[in-house]
Protein backbone atom coordinates (compact mmCIF):
# COMPACT_ATOMS: atom_id res chain seq x y z
CA UNK A 1 0.00 0.00 0.00
CA UNK A 2 1.40 3.42 -0.97
CA UNK A 3 2.20 5.99 1.71
CA UNK A 4 -0.55 8.33 0.45
CA UNK A 5 -3.13 5.57 0.81
CA UNK A 6 -1.92 4.76 4.32
CA UNK A 7 -2.22 8.41 5.32
CA UNK A 8 -5.73 8.48 3.82
CA UNK A 9 -6.62 5.44 5.95
CA UNK A 10 -5.27 7.15 9.05
CA UNK A 11 -7.40 10.16 8.22
CA UNK A 12 -10.44 7.90 7.90
CA UNK A 13 -9.69 6.33 11.30
CA UNK A 14 -9.43 9.79 12.89
CA UNK A 15 -12.43 11.41 11.20
CA UNK A 16 -15.10 10.19 13.68
CA UNK A 17 -13.06 11.70 16.53
CA UNK A 18 -12.09 15.00 14.90
CA UNK A 19 -13.42 17.09 17.81
CA UNK A 20 -11.14 15.47 20.40
CA UNK A 21 -8.22 15.54 17.97
CA UNK A 22 -8.82 19.23 17.25
CA UNK A 23 -8.97 20.08 20.96
CA UNK A 24 -5.72 18.19 21.51
CA UNK A 25 -4.00 20.01 18.65
CA UNK A 26 -5.22 23.42 19.86
CA UNK A 27 -3.93 22.56 23.33
CA UNK A 28 -0.53 21.66 21.84
CA UNK A 29 -0.47 24.94 19.91
CA UNK A 30 -1.16 26.81 23.15
CA UNK A 31 1.58 24.89 24.98
CA UNK A 32 4.12 25.71 22.29
CA UNK A 33 3.02 29.33 22.26
CA UNK A 34 3.69 29.52 25.99
CA UNK A 35 6.96 27.67 25.42
CA UNK A 36 8.06 30.49 23.12
CA UNK A 37 6.79 33.31 25.35
CA UNK A 38 8.37 32.15 28.65
CA UNK A 39 12.01 32.39 27.38
CA UNK A 40 11.27 35.98 26.27
CA UNK A 41 10.28 36.78 29.86
CA UNK A 42 13.50 35.16 31.02
CA UNK A 43 15.46 37.31 28.53
CA UNK A 44 13.83 40.43 29.89
CA UNK A 45 14.63 39.35 33.44
CA UNK A 46 18.27 38.59 32.62
CA UNK A 47 18.80 41.91 30.85
CA UNK A 48 17.06 44.04 33.49
CA UNK A 49 18.45 42.24 36.49
CA UNK A 50 22.02 41.92 35.24
CA UNK A 51 22.92 44.90 37.45
CA UNK A 52 21.51 45.52 40.88
CA UNK A 53 18.17 43.97 41.67
CA UNK A 54 15.73 43.64 44.55
CA UNK A 55 13.62 40.72 45.75
CA UNK A 56 10.49 42.49 44.51
CA UNK A 57 12.00 42.83 41.04
CA UNK A 58 12.88 39.15 41.02
CA UNK A 59 9.36 38.19 42.18
CA UNK A 60 7.88 40.34 39.40
CA UNK A 61 9.42 37.87 36.96
CA UNK A 62 9.39 34.64 38.95
CA UNK A 63 5.64 34.70 39.76
CA UNK A 64 4.43 35.20 36.15
CA UNK A 65 6.93 32.60 34.86
CA UNK A 66 5.82 30.10 37.52
CA UNK A 67 2.12 30.70 36.71
CA UNK A 68 2.69 30.34 32.97
CA UNK A 69 4.77 27.20 33.48
CA UNK A 70 2.00 25.67 35.61
CA UNK A 71 -0.62 26.58 33.01
CA UNK A 72 1.64 25.10 30.33
CA UNK A 73 1.88 21.84 32.29
CA UNK A 74 -1.92 21.61 32.77
CA UNK A 75 -2.64 22.32 29.10
CA UNK A 76 -0.01 19.78 28.03
CA UNK A 77 -1.71 17.15 30.20
CA UNK A 78 -5.07 18.02 28.62
CA UNK A 79 -3.55 17.63 25.13
CA UNK A 80 -2.20 14.20 26.07
CA UNK A 81 -5.56 13.10 27.45
CA UNK A 82 -7.37 14.20 24.29
CA UNK A 83 -4.87 12.79 21.78
CA UNK A 84 -4.19 9.55 23.64
CA UNK A 85 -7.96 9.23 24.06
CA UNK A 86 -8.36 9.48 20.29
CA UNK A 87 -5.88 6.60 19.93
CA UNK A 88 -7.94 4.48 22.34
CA UNK A 89 -11.17 5.33 20.52
CA UNK A 90 -9.64 4.33 17.18
CA UNK A 91 -8.42 1.09 18.81
CA UNK A 92 -11.98 0.36 19.97
CA UNK A 93 -13.43 1.20 16.54
CA UNK A 94 -10.96 -0.98 14.65
CA UNK A 95 -11.43 -4.01 16.89
CA UNK A 96 -15.18 -3.70 16.51
CA UNK A 97 -14.91 -3.22 12.76
CA UNK A 98 -12.56 -6.18 12.28
CA UNK A 99 -14.73 -8.51 14.36
CA UNK A 100 -17.93 -7.48 12.60
CA UNK A 101 -16.24 -7.82 9.20
CA UNK A 102 -14.93 -11.31 10.02
CA UNK A 103 -18.51 -12.36 10.81
CA UNK A 104 -19.51 -11.48 7.23
CA UNK A 105 -16.84 -13.70 5.64
CA UNK A 106 -17.52 -17.23 4.47
CA UNK A 107 -15.96 -20.31 6.16
CA UNK A 108 -13.55 -20.76 3.23
CA UNK A 109 -11.74 -17.56 4.27
CA UNK A 110 -10.92 -19.03 7.69
CA UNK A 111 -9.77 -22.28 6.08
CA UNK A 112 -6.93 -20.45 4.28
CA UNK A 113 -6.14 -17.81 6.95
CA UNK A 114 -4.63 -18.91 10.24
CA UNK A 115 -6.61 -18.11 13.38
CA UNK A 116 -3.47 -17.05 15.26
CA UNK A 117 -2.55 -14.56 12.55
CA UNK A 118 -6.06 -13.06 12.52
CA UNK A 119 -5.97 -12.74 16.32
CA UNK A 120 -2.56 -11.05 16.13
CA UNK A 121 -3.86 -8.53 13.58
CA UNK A 122 -6.91 -7.75 15.70
CA UNK A 123 -4.80 -7.19 18.82
CA UNK A 124 -1.10 -6.44 18.25
CA UNK A 125 -1.57 -4.56 14.98
CA UNK A 126 -4.51 -2.56 16.26
CA UNK A 127 -2.40 -1.64 19.28
CA UNK A 128 0.33 -0.36 16.93
CA UNK A 129 -2.17 1.92 15.20
CA UNK A 130 -3.39 3.13 18.57
CA UNK A 131 0.16 4.15 19.44
CA UNK A 132 0.59 5.79 16.06
CA UNK A 133 -2.55 7.89 16.44
CA UNK A 134 -1.82 8.70 20.09
CA UNK A 135 1.87 9.04 20.85
CA UNK A 136 3.11 9.55 17.27
CA UNK A 137 0.54 12.20 16.34
CA UNK A 138 1.16 14.05 19.60
CA UNK A 139 4.93 13.98 19.05
CA UNK A 140 4.72 14.95 15.39
CA UNK A 141 2.29 17.85 15.97
CA UNK A 142 4.33 19.00 18.96
CA UNK A 143 7.52 19.00 16.86
CA UNK A 144 5.79 20.87 14.02
CA UNK A 145 4.45 23.58 16.33
CA UNK A 146 7.77 23.83 18.17
CA UNK A 147 9.60 24.61 14.94
CA UNK A 148 6.86 26.85 13.48
CA UNK A 149 6.68 29.07 16.57
CA UNK A 150 10.28 28.94 17.78
CA UNK A 151 12.26 29.42 14.56
CA UNK A 152 10.82 32.86 13.62
CA UNK A 153 11.68 34.23 17.09
CA UNK A 154 15.17 32.71 16.95
CA UNK A 155 15.76 34.23 13.52
CA UNK A 156 14.61 37.63 14.77
CA UNK A 157 17.16 37.47 17.60
CA UNK A 158 20.11 36.32 15.47
CA UNK A 159 19.68 35.15 11.91
CA UNK A 160 23.18 33.74 11.44
CA UNK A 161 23.41 32.03 14.85
CA UNK A 162 20.05 30.35 14.25
CA UNK A 163 21.12 29.08 10.82
CA UNK A 164 24.43 27.87 12.23
CA UNK A 165 22.68 25.94 15.02
CA UNK A 166 20.30 24.30 12.53
CA UNK A 167 23.00 23.45 9.98
CA UNK A 168 23.28 19.97 11.44
CA UNK A 169 19.57 19.16 10.92
CA UNK A 170 19.71 18.22 7.20
CA UNK A 171 22.20 15.47 8.11
CA UNK A 172 19.79 14.27 10.78
CA UNK A 173 16.86 14.05 8.38
CA UNK A 174 19.06 12.28 5.77
CA UNK A 175 19.98 9.71 8.41
CA UNK A 176 16.31 9.15 9.21
CA UNK A 177 15.52 8.71 5.51
CA UNK A 178 18.30 6.13 5.08
CA UNK A 179 16.99 4.05 7.99
CA UNK A 180 13.30 4.36 7.03
CA UNK A 181 12.90 1.28 4.77
CA UNK A 182 15.14 -0.83 7.00
CA UNK A 183 12.99 -0.12 10.06
CA UNK A 184 9.76 -0.80 8.16
CA UNK A 185 10.96 -4.18 6.87
CA UNK A 186 12.29 -5.22 10.27
CA UNK A 187 9.02 -4.18 11.93
CA UNK A 188 7.04 -6.24 9.39
CA UNK A 189 9.21 -9.24 10.22
CA UNK A 190 8.53 -8.79 13.96
CA UNK A 191 4.77 -8.62 13.37
CA UNK A 192 4.88 -11.81 11.28
CA UNK A 193 6.86 -13.67 13.97
CA UNK A 194 4.31 -12.57 16.57
CA UNK A 195 1.57 -14.03 14.34
CA UNK A 196 3.50 -17.32 14.06
CA UNK A 197 3.72 -17.64 17.84
CA UNK A 198 0.02 -16.75 18.28
CA UNK A 199 -0.90 -19.45 15.77
CA UNK A 200 1.20 -22.12 17.52
CA UNK A 201 -0.22 -21.26 20.95
CA UNK A 202 -3.78 -21.31 19.62
CA UNK A 203 -3.27 -24.69 17.90
CA UNK A 204 -1.54 -26.31 20.88
CA UNK A 205 -4.17 -25.16 23.36
CA UNK A 206 -6.93 -26.51 21.09
CA UNK A 207 -5.08 -29.80 20.54
CA UNK A 208 -3.63 -30.31 24.03
CA UNK A 209 -5.31 -33.71 24.42
CA UNK A 210 -3.78 -34.95 21.16
CA UNK A 211 -0.36 -33.66 22.21
CA UNK A 212 -0.56 -35.67 25.43
CA UNK A 213 -2.00 -38.79 23.77
CA UNK A 214 0.98 -38.96 21.40
CA UNK A 215 3.46 -37.71 24.04
CA UNK A 216 4.59 -34.83 21.80
CA UNK A 217 5.21 -32.29 24.57
CA UNK A 218 8.95 -32.20 23.81
CA UNK A 219 8.38 -31.67 20.09
CA UNK A 220 5.91 -28.87 20.72
CA UNK A 221 8.28 -27.34 23.27
CA UNK A 222 11.05 -27.36 20.68
CA UNK A 223 8.74 -25.94 18.00
CA UNK A 224 7.73 -23.10 20.31
CA UNK A 225 11.34 -22.49 21.32
CA UNK A 226 12.31 -22.15 17.66
CA UNK A 227 9.50 -19.70 16.88
CA UNK A 228 10.25 -17.80 20.08
CA UNK A 229 13.93 -17.67 19.08
CA UNK A 230 12.95 -16.34 15.65
CA UNK A 231 10.85 -13.63 17.31
CA UNK A 232 13.71 -12.75 19.67
CA UNK A 233 16.13 -12.48 16.73
CA UNK A 234 13.69 -10.21 14.87
CA UNK A 235 13.20 -8.04 17.97
CA UNK A 236 16.96 -7.81 18.57
CA UNK A 237 17.62 -6.83 14.97
CA UNK A 238 14.98 -4.12 15.19
CA UNK A 239 16.36 -2.95 18.54
CA UNK A 240 19.87 -2.84 17.06
CA UNK A 241 18.70 -0.58 14.25
CA UNK A 242 16.77 1.66 16.65
CA UNK A 243 19.64 1.86 19.12
CA UNK A 244 21.94 2.90 16.32
CA UNK A 245 19.60 5.51 14.85
CA UNK A 246 18.12 7.20 17.91
CA UNK A 247 21.36 8.05 19.77
CA UNK A 248 22.75 9.42 16.51
CA UNK A 249 19.70 11.67 16.14
CA UNK A 250 19.99 12.85 19.74
CA UNK A 251 23.72 13.50 19.39
CA UNK A 252 23.32 15.47 16.19
CA UNK A 253 20.52 17.53 17.77
CA UNK A 254 22.69 18.30 20.81
CA UNK A 255 25.46 19.67 18.59
CA UNK A 256 23.18 22.67 17.98
CA UNK A 257 23.56 23.68 21.63
CA UNK A 258 27.33 23.46 21.37
CA UNK A 259 27.28 25.67 18.27
CA UNK A 260 25.22 28.34 20.07
CA UNK A 261 27.55 28.26 23.10
CA UNK A 262 30.69 28.47 20.93
CA UNK A 263 29.52 31.24 18.61
CA UNK A 264 27.35 33.03 21.18
CA UNK A 265 30.22 33.45 23.67
CA UNK A 266 32.22 35.34 21.06
CA UNK A 267 29.22 37.57 20.25
CA UNK A 268 28.76 38.43 23.92
CA UNK A 269 32.43 39.28 24.19
CA UNK A 270 32.31 41.72 21.25
CA UNK A 271 29.00 43.20 22.47
CA UNK A 272 26.92 42.22 19.41
CA UNK A 273 24.71 39.87 21.48
CA UNK A 274 23.19 40.55 24.86
CA UNK A 275 23.35 38.01 27.65
CA UNK A 276 19.55 37.86 27.66
CA UNK A 277 19.40 37.03 23.94
CA UNK A 278 22.17 34.45 24.36
CA UNK A 279 20.25 32.70 27.18
CA UNK A 280 17.04 32.85 25.13
CA UNK A 281 18.69 31.28 22.07
CA UNK A 282 20.20 28.57 24.25
CA UNK A 283 16.78 27.79 25.78
CA UNK A 284 15.15 27.68 22.35
CA UNK A 285 17.80 25.34 20.94
CA UNK A 286 17.46 23.08 23.99
CA UNK A 287 13.71 23.25 23.53
CA UNK A 288 14.07 21.92 19.97
CA UNK A 289 16.45 19.12 20.94
CA UNK A 290 13.80 16.99 22.70
CA UNK A 291 11.11 17.01 19.96
CA UNK A 292 13.82 16.48 17.35
CA UNK A 293 15.31 13.53 19.24
CA UNK A 294 11.77 12.23 19.77
CA UNK A 295 11.43 12.01 16.01
CA UNK A 296 13.24 8.67 16.25
CA UNK A 297 10.51 7.18 18.42
CA UNK A 298 7.87 8.80 16.23
CA UNK A 299 9.44 7.19 13.18
CA UNK A 300 9.36 3.79 14.89
CA UNK A 301 5.69 4.22 15.78
CA UNK A 302 4.95 5.28 12.21
CA UNK A 303 6.88 2.37 10.66
CA UNK A 304 5.08 -0.08 12.93
CA UNK A 305 1.78 1.64 12.17
CA UNK A 306 2.41 1.42 8.41
CA UNK A 307 2.94 -2.33 8.64
CA UNK A 308 -0.13 -2.71 10.83
CA UNK A 309 -2.32 -0.65 8.50
CA UNK A 310 -1.40 -2.98 5.64
CA UNK A 311 -2.14 -6.08 7.72
CA UNK A 312 -5.46 -4.77 9.03
CA UNK A 313 -6.62 -3.46 5.66
CA UNK A 314 -5.83 -6.88 4.17
CA UNK A 315 -8.69 -8.16 6.34
CA UNK A 316 -11.07 -5.22 5.91
CA UNK A 317 -10.56 -5.08 2.12
CA UNK A 318 -11.56 -8.74 1.74
CA UNK A 319 -15.04 -8.71 0.28
CA UNK A 320 -17.49 -11.43 1.32
CA UNK A 321 -18.13 -13.78 -1.60
CA UNK A 322 -21.53 -14.90 -0.28
CA UNK A 323 -23.86 -11.91 0.01
CA UNK A 324 -27.47 -11.01 -0.59
CA UNK A 325 -28.17 -10.15 -4.21
CA UNK A 326 -30.03 -6.94 -5.20
CA UNK A 327 -33.22 -8.90 -5.98
CA UNK A 328 -33.24 -10.73 -2.63
CA UNK A 329 -36.39 -12.66 -1.74
CA UNK A 330 -37.56 -12.91 1.88
CA UNK A 331 -39.18 -16.11 3.15
CA UNK A 332 -42.25 -16.47 5.32
CA UNK A 333 -40.69 -19.14 7.54
CA UNK A 334 -43.92 -20.77 8.78
CA UNK A 335 -44.93 -21.37 5.15
CA UNK A 336 -41.65 -23.00 4.04
CA UNK A 337 -42.34 -26.63 3.11
CA UNK A 338 -38.76 -27.85 2.70
CA UNK A 339 -38.70 -29.13 -0.87
CA UNK A 340 -35.14 -29.10 -2.25
CA UNK A 341 -34.12 -29.39 -5.89
CA UNK A 342 -30.71 -29.44 -7.55
CA UNK A 343 -30.25 -28.85 -11.28
CA UNK A 344 -26.84 -29.72 -12.73
CA UNK A 345 -25.19 -28.62 -9.49
CA UNK A 346 -21.42 -28.30 -9.89
CA UNK A 347 -18.78 -26.84 -7.62
CA UNK A 348 -14.99 -26.82 -7.35
CA UNK A 349 -12.98 -25.34 -4.52
CA UNK A 350 -10.86 -22.26 -5.33
CA UNK A 351 -7.53 -23.30 -6.84
CA UNK A 352 -8.69 -26.88 -7.51
CA UNK A 353 -9.05 -28.31 -11.00
CA UNK A 354 -11.27 -31.16 -9.78
CA UNK A 355 -15.02 -30.85 -9.41
CA UNK A 356 -16.11 -31.56 -5.84
CA UNK A 357 -19.73 -31.71 -7.12
CA UNK A 358 -20.25 -32.79 -10.72
CA UNK A 359 -23.63 -32.09 -12.38
CA UNK A 360 -25.89 -33.27 -9.54
CA UNK A 361 -29.61 -33.27 -10.25
CA UNK A 362 -32.19 -34.48 -7.74
CA UNK A 363 -35.45 -33.59 -5.97
CA UNK A 364 -36.10 -34.06 -2.27
CA UNK A 365 -39.76 -33.73 -1.41
CA UNK A 366 -40.94 -31.80 1.64
CA UNK A 367 -40.87 -33.99 4.75
CA UNK A 368 -38.73 -36.67 3.09
CA UNK A 369 -35.98 -38.42 5.05
CA UNK A 370 -32.86 -38.75 2.84
CA UNK A 371 -29.65 -40.58 3.76
CA UNK A 372 -26.45 -39.76 1.85
CA UNK A 373 -23.67 -42.34 1.88
CA UNK A 374 -20.37 -42.75 0.09
CA UNK A 375 -16.65 -42.96 0.57
CA UNK A 376 -14.61 -40.19 2.19
CA UNK A 377 -14.03 -37.41 -0.34
CA UNK A 378 -17.03 -38.28 -2.48
CA UNK A 379 -18.59 -34.82 -2.04
CA UNK A 380 -21.10 -35.45 0.75
CA UNK A 381 -19.98 -32.58 3.00
CA UNK A 382 -19.61 -30.24 0.03
CA UNK A 383 -23.23 -30.96 -0.89
CA UNK A 384 -24.35 -30.34 2.70
CA UNK A 385 -22.42 -27.02 2.83
CA UNK A 386 -23.89 -25.87 -0.45
CA UNK A 387 -27.53 -26.00 0.72
CA UNK A 388 -27.29 -23.19 3.35
CA UNK A 389 -24.85 -21.30 1.05
CA UNK A 390 -21.76 -21.85 3.15
CA UNK A 391 -20.11 -22.21 -0.27
CA UNK A 392 -20.33 -19.72 -3.11
CA UNK A 393 -22.74 -21.64 -5.33
CA UNK A 394 -23.62 -20.19 -8.73
CA UNK A 395 -27.25 -19.13 -9.31
CA UNK A 396 -29.78 -21.47 -10.87
CA UNK A 397 -28.49 -24.71 -9.33
CA UNK A 398 -30.22 -25.23 -5.96
CA UNK A 399 -33.83 -24.38 -5.14
CA UNK A 400 -35.80 -24.32 -1.88
CA UNK A 401 -39.55 -24.60 -2.48
CA UNK A 402 -38.87 -23.62 -6.10
CA UNK A 403 -36.90 -20.47 -5.19
CA UNK A 404 -33.24 -20.16 -6.19
CA UNK A 405 -31.32 -20.15 -2.89
CA UNK A 406 -28.94 -17.45 -4.19
CA UNK A 407 -31.95 -15.12 -4.33
CA UNK A 408 -33.15 -15.89 -0.80
CA UNK A 409 -31.98 -13.54 1.96
CA UNK A 410 -29.14 -15.32 3.76
CA UNK A 411 -30.71 -14.86 7.19
CA UNK A 412 -34.00 -16.33 5.97
CA UNK A 413 -32.33 -19.24 4.16
CA UNK A 414 -30.27 -20.21 7.19
CA UNK A 415 -33.27 -19.84 9.48
CA UNK A 416 -35.06 -22.39 7.30
CA UNK A 417 -32.16 -24.88 7.48
CA UNK A 418 -30.84 -26.35 10.72
CA UNK A 419 -27.38 -27.75 10.10
CA UNK A 420 -25.27 -29.96 12.35
CA UNK A 421 -21.78 -30.18 10.82
CA UNK A 422 -19.17 -32.88 11.32
CA UNK A 423 -17.36 -30.79 13.94
CA UNK A 424 -19.84 -30.60 16.80
CA UNK A 425 -18.54 -27.26 18.05
CA UNK A 426 -19.73 -26.15 21.48
CA UNK A 427 -19.10 -22.81 23.14
CA UNK A 428 -17.47 -22.42 26.56
CA UNK A 429 -20.75 -21.93 28.37
CA UNK A 430 -23.52 -24.04 29.89
CA UNK A 431 -25.24 -26.94 28.17
CA UNK A 432 -28.47 -24.94 28.30
CA UNK A 433 -26.93 -21.93 26.52
CA UNK A 434 -25.32 -24.18 23.92
CA UNK A 435 -28.65 -25.81 23.10
CA UNK A 436 -30.48 -22.48 22.84
CA UNK A 437 -27.70 -20.75 20.90
CA UNK A 438 -29.96 -20.41 17.83
CA UNK A 439 -32.73 -18.92 19.99
CA UNK A 440 -31.17 -17.33 23.11
CA UNK A 441 -34.59 -16.40 24.51
CA UNK A 442 -35.96 -19.96 24.40
CA UNK A 443 -37.58 -21.13 27.65
CA UNK A 444 -36.17 -24.09 29.56
CA UNK A 445 -39.01 -26.52 28.62
CA UNK A 446 -38.08 -25.99 24.94
CA UNK A 447 -34.42 -26.68 25.75
CA UNK A 448 -35.35 -29.85 27.63
CA UNK A 449 -37.62 -31.07 24.84
CA UNK A 450 -34.88 -30.60 22.22
CA UNK A 451 -32.45 -32.50 24.47
CA UNK A 452 -34.94 -35.38 24.76
CA UNK A 453 -35.32 -35.62 20.99
CA UNK A 454 -31.52 -35.70 20.68
CA UNK A 455 -31.32 -38.43 23.38
CA UNK A 456 -28.96 -36.35 25.55
CA UNK A 457 -31.45 -35.46 28.34
CA UNK A 458 -30.94 -38.63 30.49
CA UNK A 459 -27.20 -37.96 30.67
CA UNK A 460 -27.52 -34.23 31.32
CA UNK A 461 -29.74 -34.69 34.38
CA UNK A 462 -27.07 -36.94 35.88
CA UNK A 463 -24.48 -34.13 35.78
CA UNK A 464 -24.03 -32.33 39.13
CA UNK A 465 -25.19 -29.03 37.64
CA UNK A 466 -27.46 -30.61 35.01
CA UNK A 467 -28.25 -28.04 32.27
CA UNK A 468 -26.10 -25.41 34.03
CA UNK A 469 -22.98 -27.56 33.51
CA UNK A 470 -20.16 -25.62 31.85
CA UNK A 471 -18.92 -27.70 28.91
CA UNK A 472 -15.46 -26.10 28.71
CA UNK A 473 -13.67 -24.83 25.62
CA UNK A 474 -15.03 -26.53 22.47
CA UNK A 475 -17.03 -28.86 24.75
CA UNK A 476 -13.91 -30.63 26.03
CA UNK A 477 -15.61 -31.86 29.22
CA UNK A 478 -18.14 -33.91 27.22
CA UNK A 479 -17.59 -37.12 25.30
CA UNK A 480 -17.71 -37.12 21.51
CA UNK A 481 -21.21 -38.60 21.48
CA UNK A 482 -22.44 -36.12 24.08
CA UNK A 483 -21.07 -33.21 22.06
CA UNK A 484 -22.77 -34.47 18.92
CA UNK A 485 -26.13 -34.92 20.61
CA UNK A 486 -25.88 -31.49 22.29
CA UNK A 487 -25.21 -29.96 18.86
CA UNK A 488 -28.16 -31.91 17.48
CA UNK A 489 -30.39 -30.60 20.29
CA UNK A 490 -29.31 -27.09 19.34
CA UNK A 491 -30.51 -27.71 15.79
CA UNK A 492 -33.77 -29.30 16.95
CA UNK A 493 -34.61 -26.32 19.19
CA UNK A 494 -35.04 -23.90 16.30
CA UNK A 495 -37.51 -26.33 14.66
CA UNK A 496 -36.48 -25.46 11.09
CA UNK A 497 -38.29 -27.10 8.16
CA UNK A 498 -35.02 -28.55 6.81
CA UNK A 499 -32.53 -30.45 8.94
CA UNK A 500 -29.06 -31.44 7.68
CA UNK A 501 -26.86 -33.81 9.66
CA UNK A 502 -23.32 -34.17 8.32
CA UNK A 503 -22.10 -37.37 9.95
CA UNK A 504 -23.38 -35.82 13.17
CA UNK A 505 -24.04 -39.19 14.82
CA UNK A 506 -20.68 -40.84 14.09
CA UNK A 507 -19.82 -41.03 17.82
CA UNK A 508 -23.21 -42.50 18.75
CA UNK A 509 -23.95 -46.23 18.73
CA UNK A 510 -26.23 -47.60 16.00
CA UNK A 511 -29.18 -48.20 18.32
CA UNK A 512 -29.12 -44.64 19.69
CA UNK A 513 -28.54 -43.20 16.21
CA UNK A 514 -31.56 -45.05 14.83
CA UNK A 515 -33.72 -43.91 17.76
CA UNK A 516 -32.66 -40.31 17.17
CA UNK A 517 -33.37 -40.50 13.44
CA UNK A 518 -36.83 -41.92 14.12
CA UNK A 519 -37.61 -38.86 16.30
CA UNK A 520 -36.16 -36.17 14.04
CA UNK A 521 -39.47 -35.18 12.51
CA UNK A 522 -40.83 -34.17 15.89
CA UNK A 523 -41.79 -30.59 16.61
CA UNK A 524 -44.51 -28.46 15.11
CA UNK A 525 -43.96 -29.73 11.56
CA UNK A 526 -42.62 -32.72 9.63
CA UNK A 527 -39.07 -31.87 8.67
CA UNK A 528 -37.14 -32.58 5.51
CA UNK A 529 -34.15 -34.49 6.89
CA UNK A 530 -30.88 -34.97 5.04
CA UNK A 531 -28.38 -37.02 7.00
CA UNK A 532 -24.91 -37.95 5.85
CA UNK A 533 -23.67 -41.07 7.56
CA UNK A 534 -21.21 -43.94 7.47
CA UNK A 535 -23.57 -46.01 9.61
CA UNK A 536 -25.42 -47.97 6.96
CA UNK A 537 -27.84 -49.49 9.50
CA UNK A 538 -29.04 -45.93 10.24
CA UNK A 539 -29.08 -45.03 6.54
CA UNK A 540 -31.32 -48.02 5.83
CA UNK A 541 -34.09 -46.30 7.84
CA UNK A 542 -34.22 -43.39 5.38
CA UNK A 543 -37.04 -42.95 2.89
CA UNK A 544 -34.41 -42.88 0.14
CA UNK A 545 -30.64 -43.20 -0.03
CA UNK A 546 -28.34 -41.12 -2.25
CA UNK A 547 -25.04 -42.89 -2.99
CA UNK A 548 -22.19 -40.55 -3.90
CA UNK A 549 -18.86 -41.27 -5.58
CA UNK A 550 -16.29 -38.75 -6.90
CA UNK A 551 -18.68 -35.80 -6.74
CA UNK A 552 -21.58 -37.58 -8.45
CA UNK A 553 -24.76 -39.26 -7.24
CA UNK A 554 -24.33 -42.73 -8.70
CA UNK A 555 -27.39 -44.40 -7.14
CA UNK A 556 -30.73 -43.34 -5.68
CA UNK A 557 -33.30 -45.62 -4.10
CA UNK A 558 -34.58 -47.27 -0.95
CA UNK A 559 -32.41 -49.66 1.01
CA UNK A 560 -34.27 -52.69 -0.33
CA UNK A 561 -33.99 -51.47 -3.92
CA UNK A 562 -30.27 -50.73 -3.70
CA UNK A 563 -29.17 -53.99 -2.05
CA UNK A 564 -30.95 -56.00 -4.75
CA UNK A 565 -28.95 -54.59 -7.67
CA UNK A 566 -25.22 -54.43 -8.34
CA UNK A 567 -23.55 -51.16 -7.46
CA UNK A 568 -21.58 -49.21 -4.89
CA UNK A 569 -24.28 -49.38 -2.23
CA UNK A 570 -24.45 -53.19 -2.29
CA UNK A 571 -20.66 -53.30 -1.96
CA UNK A 572 -20.79 -50.93 1.02
CA UNK A 573 -23.61 -52.93 2.61
CA UNK A 574 -21.68 -56.20 2.22
CA UNK A 575 -18.67 -54.59 3.92
CA UNK A 576 -20.94 -53.36 6.70
CA UNK A 577 -22.34 -56.87 7.28
CA UNK A 578 -18.84 -58.36 7.47
CA UNK A 579 -17.82 -55.69 10.00
CA UNK A 580 -20.90 -56.45 12.11
CA UNK A 581 -20.04 -60.15 12.13
CA UNK A 582 -16.49 -59.42 13.22
CA UNK A 583 -17.56 -57.30 16.19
Amino acid sequence: MATSKRLAKLGAYLLPHWREATLGIIALLTVNGLGVYIPLLIRSAVDKLSGEFTINQVLNYIVPIACLTSAMWLIRMASRIWLFGVGRQVEFDLKQKIFEHLLTLEPAYFAINRAGDLISRATSDVDSIRRLLGFAVLSLVNTLFAYMLTLPVMLSISFDLTLASLAIYPFMFLLVHLYSDKLRNEQAKVQQKISDISELIQEDISGISLIKIYAQEDNERRAFAQKNKNLLAAHLQLAKSRNTLFPLIGSLASISSLIIIWLGANRIADGSLSVGNFVTLLIYVERLVFPTALLGFTITAYQRGEVSIDRIEAILSTKPQIVNLPDTVHLNLPQVQGKIQAKLLSYSYPGSQTLALDDLSFTIEAGENIAIVGAIGSGKTTLANSLPRLLDIAPGQIFLDGIDITKIALEDLRSAIAYVPQDSFLFSTTIKNNIRYGDPLAEFPEVENAAKIAQIHPEVINFPQQYETIVGERGITLSGGQRQRTALARAMLIDAPVLILDDALSSVDNQTATAILNNLSGGTRKKTVIFITHQLAAAAAGDRIFVMDKGRIVQIGTHMELVQKPGLYRTLWSQHQVEELLK
